[in-house]
C-alpha cells in the first residue's frame, strides 16, 4: 500500500481512537465498569467487555504519531499550535463557564486551580496532552537516534523498554513505584520507537489484515477474561486488589498487542472510498480538540450528567443493553458537539494566522522552522 493510502487510513483510525476515548470516559463516569470487591452487575460486565477493546485507543494514537513524526522535520509551529489549542480550551472554557455561573472546580482551592488553567502543561490539566506535547518536543532526538542506530540496536532498545515498562508489570501482581500504568511520557517514548522501527524497516507485525484483526480481537477477549478472573478471585478471597485493575493499564501486554493489531489492521486495510471514509478524514483534524474540550476540568466529570438530563436520553439504565444504547447516544452527541466547537476554533486560528502572517513574530517563527529543516538535511 502506498504512503498516501496508508496516511488516509490512519486518519480514519485516529477518529476511531478518539471515539474509543469518549467511550472509555463514559464507562468510567457512569459506574459501568467492574469495581474491586463488589459483585458485578450486567451493566458493569458489558462495560468491562467494551473497555477491553477500547482501552487500546491511546496506544494507537501514539503509534500513529510515531509512524509519521519519525520521518518528519521538526516544526516549532506544530508545537506552538498544540499549545495554542490547549490554552484555547483551558482559558476560554473557564471564562465562559465563570461568566455563565456554572463553574464549580475553581470554587475550592482557587490558587491551585487557577494554576491548572494558566499552566495546563506543567500542572497536567490534561495528563495526555502534557506527555503528548513533550513527545513532540523530544521527537527530533528520538528521530536522530533511530536514524543512526543499527537495526539490532533499535530492536534491543525496544525489547529492553518493553521488559521494563510492560512485561514485568504484566506478570508481577505488585504495584511498582516506577510504574505509571502507561499514562506517562516513558511509555509514549517506547510506543514511538516501536512505530519508528516499523516505519523505517517496513516491518509487518503480522501477515495481513485478517491476522491483525485476530490479534486485536484475541487481545481484547484476553484482557476481558483476565479482568473477570481476577475480579472473581478478589471478590472471593480479597486478594489481588491491584492486579484486578491492571488490564485497564496502557502498558499491560494485551493492551499493547491489541493496539498493534488494530494499528496493523488499518495499515493494510483497503478502505472503500465512500461518504463515511471521506467524512472520517474531514473529522480527523478535530480529534485532539474533541479530547481537550470534553476533558476540561470543568467538564470531564459533568458531561455524562448533562447529557443524561436531556429528556429523550434520560439517566443511565441499569441493564446492559440499555446502557450500551445510552452510551451510543451520549458519545455521538458529545462527539458532534465537540467537533462543532473545534471547527469554530480552527476557523479562529486560520483567521489569526492570516491577519498576523506578515508580522515580525510570525515570520521569525517560520524562519526557525526553515532553519531546523535545513539542519535536518545536513
Amino acid at each position: 500500500m502506498d504512503y498516501k493510502k496508508r496516511q488516509a487510513n490512519f486518519e480514519i483510525l485516529r477518529v476511531l481512537a478518539i471515539i474509543m476515548v469518549l467511550i472509555l470516559h463514559y464507562l468510567s463516569h457512569t459506574d459501568s465498569l467492574l469495581e474491586v470487591g463488589k459483585v458485578a452487575t450486567s451493566k458493569q460486565i458489558a462495560g468491562q467487555f467494551i473497555e477491553s477493546f477500547c482501552v487500546v485507543a491511546v496506544n494507537v494514537w501514539i503509534l500513529i504519531s510515531g509512524y509519521f513524526l519519525s520521518k518528519s522535520a521538526f516544526k516549532l509551529t506544530r508545537i506552538l499550535q498544540l499549545l495554542a489549542e490547549v490554552y484555547f480550551y483551558t482559558i476560554l472554557v473557564t471564562l465562559v463557564m465563570q461568566i455563565a455561573g456554572t463553574a464549580t472546580v475553581a470554587q475550592t482551592d482557587r490558587i491551585y486551580k487557577t494554576t491548572q488553567f494558566l499552566f495546563p502543561i506543567s500542572s497536567e490539566h490534561y495528563s495526555f496532552a502534557t506527555s503528548y506535547i513533550l513527545l513532540y518536543v523530544i521527537a527530533p532526538v528520538l528521530n536522530k537516534g533511530v536514524q543512526y542506530m543499527t537495526r539490532k540496536q533499535i530492536k534491543y532498545t525496544i525489547i529492553g523498554l518493553l521488559v521494563w515498562f510492560c512485561i514485568i508489570k504484566s506478570i508481577v501482581p505488585v504495584v511498582f513505584p516506577t510504574d505509571m500504568y502507561g499514562y506517562n511520557l516513558d511509555w509514549y517514548i517506547c510506543l514511538y520507537l516501536i512505530a519508528a522501527y516499523i516505519r523505517k524497516y517496513n516491518v509487518r507485525i503480522l501477515t495481513g489484515f485478517f491476522s491483525s484483526m485476530l490479534l486485536f480481537l484475541f487481545s481484547g477477549l484476553g484482557s476481558f477474561a483476565v479482568s473477570m478472573i481476577f475480579h472473581h478471585i478478589n471478590l472471593t478471597s480479597g486478594r489481588f486488589n491491584y492486579y484486578a485493575t491492571v488490564p485497564a493499564h496502557y502498558n499491560f501486554i494485551l493492551c499493547l498487542t491489541g493496539a498493534l493489531g488494530l494499528f496493523s489492521m488499518f495499515r493494510y486495510m483497503k478502505i472503500f472510498e465512500n461518504a463515511f471514509a471521506k467524512a472520517a478524514r474531514v473529522l480527523a483534524p478535530f480529534s485532539f480538540g474533541v479530547y481537550l474540550l470534553h476533558e476540561h476540568l470543568e467538564i470531564r466529570d459533568r458531561w455524562t450528567t448533562w447529557l443524561s438530563g436531556i429528556s429523550f436520553i434520560g439517566p443511565v439504565p441499569a441493564g446492559a443493553l440499555g446502557m450500551i444504547l445510552h452510551m451510543a447516544e451520549c458519545v455521538i452527541i458529545l462527539f458532534v458537539c465537540c467537533v462543532f466547537v473545534d471547527f469554530i476554533r480552527s476557523q479562529i486560528f486560520k483567521f489569526v494566522g492570516r491577519v498576523f502572517s506578515e508580522t515580525g513574530l510570525f515570520k521569525w517563527i517560520y524562519s526557525i522552522d526553515k532553519d531546523l529543516a535545513v539542519d535536518k538535511e545536513k
